[in-house]
């Protein structure tokens, strides 16, 4: 149940973290403010949107970042559950290695078969083959 309400948060501490990072301006568009084009910055104050959105940038990467080390906290929690469990540790399972292709293995066509001849003896061809 709070494995999920993590999952929830960090889903969208993620969103809103992308978003804000999206909105706001980058470090050029100061030198627009100083002819005029600065005049609509005013809705969070004075100073304009800088100080508001990234201090709320920050909360929501530390948030971002808290939740991310909780779901590995139990992502590990659960991988102890399965190796007390008596199932095998998933991070060193084996893997099966194919086994090498032997002659019979290969499926050979019926044509095939009948067309075949010795080394060293020619086959004249079919009538399909002219």
């Amino acid at each position: 149940m709070i494995e999920t309400v993590v999952v929830v948060f960090h889903l969208l501490a993620a969103l809103s973290l992308v978003a804000l990072v999206l909105l706001q301006q980058g470090k050029g568009a100061e030198a627009g403010a100083s002819f005029g084009a600065g005049a609509s910055n005013t809705v969070f104050g004075s100073q304009g949107s800088a100080t508001f959105l990234s201090k709320f940038t920050a909360v929501l990467a530390a948030t971002f970042f808290l939740t991310a080390l909780g779901l590995g906290y139990f992502a590990k929690e659960k991988a102890h559950e399965l190796t007390q469990a008596g199932l095998p540790n998933p991070a060193v399972l084996e893997v099966q290695q194919p086994k090498p292709a032997v002659n019979d293995d290969v499926p050979v066509l019926q044509e095939q078969k009948s067309n075949t001849a010795p080394a060293g003896d020619v086959v004249p061809p079919t009538e399909e083959q002219k």
